[in-house]
């Protein structure tokens, strides 16, 4: 029951942050729109608070060539969630072609490009190549480390808190471990260091070269937090020094490093932005906390089990260290994804949904092996304890106490199968009838590590099960953290306002031959009851402006049985138009666009378009 339980709560769970990656809510002027008169500034307005660059906008006239612009700035009183660029004093008439670029609070860049008109659109329209968000080479070496710094994070303080809380044998391979996590992420935050300038402004890795790139990425917020993580790995390297100094964890000295390089997380990703901000900040370092926990204590326990004769106690403490970890990562992993989420819809509807199906997979899958594990480890404690009791050898009552709960707890007794345990005192003084007294025992050699061996190599290989889909599991975390949450696709889908002045709508078309597809811009001015101007653009399968032999469009208003309403349009040459369309009555209308491509291809299509 407890487990269907947790299983619905991480339906809504995933390591991925919260709402996150700004998304272009609106710009003015607006995508497509024709105006009567030169604006003096383009203003874009996002979902969350953006990081300017020097070459945030670029503005190309008709002909193609870039226009000499202001410097990108916050728009006055409009926050930090806009973006702003002043234009020259007088624009030509034609469309300009506007490409942006911003950094979201989360760190990641975003860019787009859009268009508007003066007087009328232009024959041919300056296109302009954004390319990807990133460099794909600068990406794919970016993701690379932020992978190796999830998975180092969690090697270096799940292994500590594992040598803390279960206190193994002293074993010279978890100081290695720490060694290798320290190591590693001292690494990855530096190459996110060096990569962070061209991972923002989209350029290749040998961007990083240049003076600009270091200074403008240790001036940032993105740049501050990863310097801030490499000052707390030097505390943390304290901390490793003193424990391989004493041979064994030094208390909880470690704790506040721990925290500290958790807060570098919340501070750097989608945790740091959107609603909610504070909460949101804690929980994501909570989150990361109790995965490090798990994960790394399950790295560390396996290459424990491998190399070092490991106490049922300290096997039975970490599977209560993982319970308390899973339980964190349930809370702490539902608030999460109704922030990022923000609906059921978004669950299957956005890629994010997606990834946090596959993750909550992965889950299930973990779960399953951890459950084998906790069997395991009650037999192995079982039979341990059994061993020692037979041969007579002392052991901890903490051992024997643990395994008899374990017993209790996870492993029924079979029917006629053999008792509990006895406590060493007990089993000294009333040795087991028909059983080796301690000092014939030592005579063979026998050793209560032999005991239970198979349990041992079966919990060697759940645990490293275990592993191997913590590892898939954190892959996923990579992808979900660079991904648009389904909150801020909606924001920005629902946030765009009304098209205030014109109307403007794009109708695909397709009529089924070798370039016979394409798209009609349709601009209504002013989109309101009464006399309105239309002007349509048909564009070719290249994106190039495209002449058509035929255009036709005419309007319905079904609620009111009112049309069809010829548009009557006239060829304007290279654009179709009618100063004069008249529709009567505000409300939902049916557009129908007939485009003819040759003497007898043409395709119809239907669109609503709202006129107030």
């Amino acid at each position: 029951m407890l487990l269907g339980t947790l299983l619905v709560l991480f339906v809504l769970g995933g390591t991925g942050p919260a709402s996150a990656h700004a998304a272009l809510r609106a710009t003015d002027p607006e995508d497509g729109s024709v105006l009567k008169s030169a604006p003096r500034d383009i203003t874009l307005t996002f979902t969350e608070s953006v990081g300017l660059l020097e070459d945030s906008f670029r503005v190309l006239d008709p002909d193609g060539r870039r226009l000499r612009t202001g410097e990108p700035e916050h728009a006055p009183g409009g926050g930090a969630d806009t973006a702003r660029v002043t234009l020259p004093a007088s624009l030509a008439e034609g469309t300009y072609t506007v490409a942006w670029r911003v950094v979201s609070a989360d760190s990641h860049p975003v860019s787009g490009a859009f268009t508007f008109s003066v007087g009328k659109p232009s024959l041919t329209t300056a296109t302009v190549d954004t390319g990807p968000t990133e460099d794909p080479a600068t990406k794919s070496l970016y993701d690379i480390a932020r992978y190796l710094a999830y998975l180092a994070v969690a090697l270096l303080i799940g292994t500590a808190v594992f040598m803390a809380v279960c206190r193994p044998p002293d074993a010279p391979v978890l100081h290695r471990l720490l060694k290798a996590g320290w190591w590693t992420l001292l690494g990855a935050t530096l190459a996110l260091l060096v990569l962070r300038a061209p991972y923002e402004s989209g350029e290749g890795p040998l961007g990083a070269l240049s003076a600009d790139s270091v200074t403008r990425t240790l001036t940032g917020r993105p740049g501050e937090v990863l310097l801030a993580r490499l000052a707390l790995l030097l505390v943390a390297a304290l901390y490793l020094l003193r424990t391989a100094r004493l041979r064994k964890p030094f208390g909880w000295a470690g704790a506040p490093p721990a925290v500290g390089l958790a807060m570098t997380w919340a501070a750097g990703e989608h945790a740091s932005a959107g609603i909610q901000v504070p909460v949101a900040m804690t929980s994501s370092a909570l989150h990361l906390l109790a995965t490090a926990v798990w994960l790394g204590g399950l790295t560390a326990l396996l290459v424990t089990l491998y190399r070092a004769h490991l106490t049922p106690a300290a096997v039975t403490r970490f599977s209560r260290l993982a319970f308390v970890s899973v339980t964190v990562l349930v809370v702490t992993g539902v608030y999460q994804s109704w922030r990022g989420l923000g609906s059921w819809d978004a669950l299957t509807g956005t890629t994010y949904g997606r990834l946090l199906i596959l993750k909550l997979a992965g889950v299930v899958l973990l779960l399953g092996a951890a459950a084998v594990s906790r069997r395991w480890t009650a037999r192995l404690a079982t039979a341990d304890a059994q061993t020692a009791a037979d041969a007579g050898t002392a052991v901890d009552a903490e051992t024997v106490v643990d395994a008899e709960a374990a017993v209790r707890q996870k492993v029924p007794e079979p029917v006629g199968g053999p008792p509990l345990p006895e406590a060493p005192e007990a089993a000294a003084e009333s040795p087991t009838p028909g059983s080796a007294s301690p000092e014939e025992s030592a005579a063979e050699g026998s050793a209560p590590a032999e005991g239970g061996s198979a349990q041992r190599s079966a919990l060697r290989r759940s645990v490293l099960a275990e592993v191997a889909v913590g590892a898939a599991v954190l892959a996923v975390t990579t992808l979900l953290t660079s991904t648009l949450p389904g909150r801020a696709e909606a924001e920005a889908a629902a946030g765009a306002p009304a098209v205030v002045g014109a109307s403007v709508t794009n109708v695909p078309f397709d009529v089924g031959t070798p370039g016979g597809r394409g798209k009609v811009q349709i601009t209504i001015d002013p989109g309101r009851v009464g006399d309105n101007s239309i002007e349509a653009l048909v564009y070719g399968p290249d994106g190039g402006v495209s002449v058509v032999p035929e255009l036709r469009i005419s309007f319905t208003l079904p609620a009111k049985d009112i049309g069809p309403i010829d548009a009557e349009l006239a060829d304007k040459g290279g654009y179709w138009a009618n100063s004069f369309l008249n529709l009567p009555l505000a409300g939902k209308w049916r557009m129908k666009v007939t485009v003819r491509t040759t003497e007898v291809d043409q395709v119809s299509e239907t669109r609503t378009v709202v006129i107030r």
